[in-house]
């Protein structure tokens, strides 16, 4: 089964108040985890690499393989997205160009003249190819790639204009962060929320995912949030459960320490994490 753009899964989930899951891809047991999670729960799922975890495993044509390659070995038959997240525009063209199916251009740190320029272009590049585009508008809080964002509102004027290139999902900054919430954090913006879903009336991406309270989340879907990022809480789940089989001496036990059995309780950890997060999402199965 090959890969599939965003935009049909992405607006029928805002025209039905539901989201679909984004996780993060760090390695081959985070591609098999997502995957496999999605399989279980018959939903379809965006798999994401960010410019750092691409790197790490090799560049983005080896991701895109093997993304590929274990779909078939897995026999998957929900539709995945194969998505650049938080892409600088070098690596968004570079991802039209190997074949990605979807790409977020993250320009915020730009100019705004200078986002809006570039996401123009990217648009243009990806559509003609039948790639989707994210586009982000306002900073998402905490730290991505050694980018760190303060976490500001975004404006809703600047949102109504980039949503007017043409992209095809929003991300805009409304209180949320990347990795682990301070627990000062005082929640999402709901009133700018609804102040830009009414503004630009187009599917919209809650980035820092991870962590923010269920009930936070389900609000955010139903006020058209259609994609929810989640990647640090996949981190930590595997980081704890790894652990815990080392602390019980579990890896010294016979050929515990045989990575297959060293990373069996982290890879289930991850997995259970995605299913539980799609139900959050209200993901619909495949029909």
């Amino acid at each position: 089964m090959s890969f599939v753009n965003a935009v049909d899964m992405t607006q029928d989930a805002y025209k039905n108040h539901y989201a679909i899951g984004a996780f993060n891809t760090n390695n081959l047991e985070w591609t098999r985890c997502i995957l496999k999670g999605a399989q279980e729960t018959n939903t379809p799922v965006i798999l994401q690499v960010s410019m750092g975890a691409a790197k790490y495993m090799g560049g983005y044509k080896l991701v895109m393989d093997l993304v590929a390659d274990t779909m078939e070995s897995m026999n998957i038959t929900v539709p995945v997205v194969m998505h650049l997240d938080h892409g600088n525009y070098e690596a968004a063209k570079e991802c039209i160009e190997v074949g990605f199916s979807s790409v977020m251009f993250d320009g915020h740190d730009l100019p705004f003249a200078e986002n809006l320029e570039k996401t123009k272009e990217i648009v243009k590049l990806a559509h003609a190819k039948g790639i989707s585009v994210e586009a982000e508008v306002g900073s998402i809080g905490g730290e991505e790639d050694g980018i760190i964002g303060e976490g500001e509102l975004a404006s809703v004027d600047e949102a109504k204009t980039l949503a007017a290139t043409g992209i095809d999902i929003l991300a805009a900054g409304i209180g949320n962060i990347h990795g682990k919430y301070p627990e000062n954090w005082t929640g999402l913006h709901f009133d700018r929320l609804q102040e830009i879903s009414d503004a630009v009336k187009m599917p919209m991406v809650l980035h820092g995912g991870s962590g923010i309270p269920k009930d936070q989340i389900v609000k955010a879907v139903e006020m058209g949030i259609s994609k929810v990022n989640v990647n640090t809480e996949n981190q930590v789940a595997f980081a704890n459960a790894t652990r815990a089989y080392i602390e019980s001496g579990a890896d010294q036990i016979g050929k515990g320490y045989d990575p297959r059995k060293l990373l069996a309780p982290g890879k289930k950890a991850i997995v259970d994490v995605i299913t539980s997060r799609i139900g959050w999402f209200k993901t619909p199965a495949v029909k």
